[in-house]
């Protein structure tokens, strides 16, 4: 058991470097996408063809996929908490490369973020084994984790349709809460894809079962839904802010959807349970440390065409009366001409 919970975190690390790296790639490349077409905040897709964005999201890929193993081996309530270390990445990098500076007291934050983490890990109960991908679709059957998908699919709706629209360009969380509820979700569907395919590398093929395939439907989606507002946070705020409230977020989705599902704090000591609470609340209080530090964004304008209020100069002829010219105006024709003449009479 040891072991492979060793596995997982090797994986959960590496995958965290590379993730926290791909923020700051990807957000190079939405930056020279920006400056040859439409912003992805404002529904553009320009940076598709921007390489270095996908050179961002190849570096994701590779993180996801360690990601995605780790959690074969380990669970949930490990794996994803060690994500605070692709906070660290993304902040310093992000403080070099697109000189977004992290002040003093968000690197508090991080370290909080980091502290909390540590807290959980440590105590993170263990996961007991599942022997098929029936024994999970059962789980997932259960009254209680049924209601609680209902409600993260009602509560994305509403996100998508209403708060994107009104909301997304000046509030932080309606972009990232989307990412973090689904992917809630799409960890309890990769986890489940994850065990199938151990099972049928050990000879037990779950790929002929429909609950296989039903869990990789659910997780592609949920895969586009999470880049694509993802994209948009990354393009609308600070990459320093976006990496650990997305984190911050994803995490506390994630750990509550896996108790629900999997009951992992179903055994567990009263003690431990309020030590990994003390986790999440240090977790949290990093966060918001962080999130008083950010710098304000330059305000994006999103109407190229408004009119610009008409300015009014004054300007000196040379018989000595004034002359007032709007800005709309041409600039007057002959004043160096006149000032020139009465110059040398």
């Amino acid at each position: 058991m040891y072991s492979t919970n060793l596995i997982g975190f090797i994986l959960a690390v590496v995958s965290s470097a590379f993730i926290g790296s791909s923020f700051i790639i990807k957000k190079k490349g939405l930056q020279r996408a920006s400056l040859n077409g439409s912003r992805a905040s404002g529904g553009g897709y320009g940076y598709l063809l921007q390489p270095l964005w996908w050179l961002g999201m190849v570096t994701m890929i590779v993180g996801e996929i360690a990601n995605f193993v780790a959690y074969v081996y380990a669970p949930a309530v490990l794996v994803t908490p060690l994500g605070a270390l692709s906070i660290i990445v993304s902040a310093v990098l992000a403080h070099f490369m697109l000189n977004e500076k992290l002040q003093k007291m968000g690197m508090l934050g991080c370290l909080l973020c980091i502290v909390g983490s540590t807290v959980i890990v440590l105590h993170a109960p263990q996961e007991k084994p599942l022997s098929s991908v029936e024994e999970i679709w059962q789980l997932a059957l259960q009254p209680a984790f049924l209601l609680y998908t209902a409600s993260t699919i009602a509560v994305a709706f509403f996100l998508i349709l209403y708060c994107a629209p009104r909301f997304g360009q000046t509030n932080i969380l309606v972009y990232i809460g989307i990412c973090s509820i689904i992917g809630s979700l799409t960890v309890m569907s990769i986890k489940a894809i994850g065990i199938a395919i151990r099972l049928t590398i050990e000879g037990a093929d779950q790929f002929v079962q429909f609950q296989t395939w039903i869990f990789t439907m659910v997780a592609i989606s949920c895969i586009i839904t999470q880049l694509n507002y993802l994209n948009m946070a990354l393009d609308t705020f600070n990459t320093a802010v976006v990496s650990p409230i997305y984190y911050a977020l994803f995490t506390s989705f994630t750990i509550l959807a896996s108790a629900i599902m999997f009951k992992d704090y179903s055994g567990q000591s009263i003690s431990s349970i309020a030590s990994e609470l003390c986790g999440f609340i240090t977790v949290l209080s990093g966060t918001t440390v962080l999130h008083s530090t950010r710098e304000p964004d330059p305000p994006v304008n999103t109407d190229l065409y408004s009119p610009l209020s008409p300015k009014v100069s004054w300007y000196i002829q040379g018989n000595g009366e004034p002359w007032k010219q709007k800005e709309e105006d041409g600039p007057p024709f002959n004043l160096i001409t006149v000032i020139r003449q009465d110059h040398f009479k």
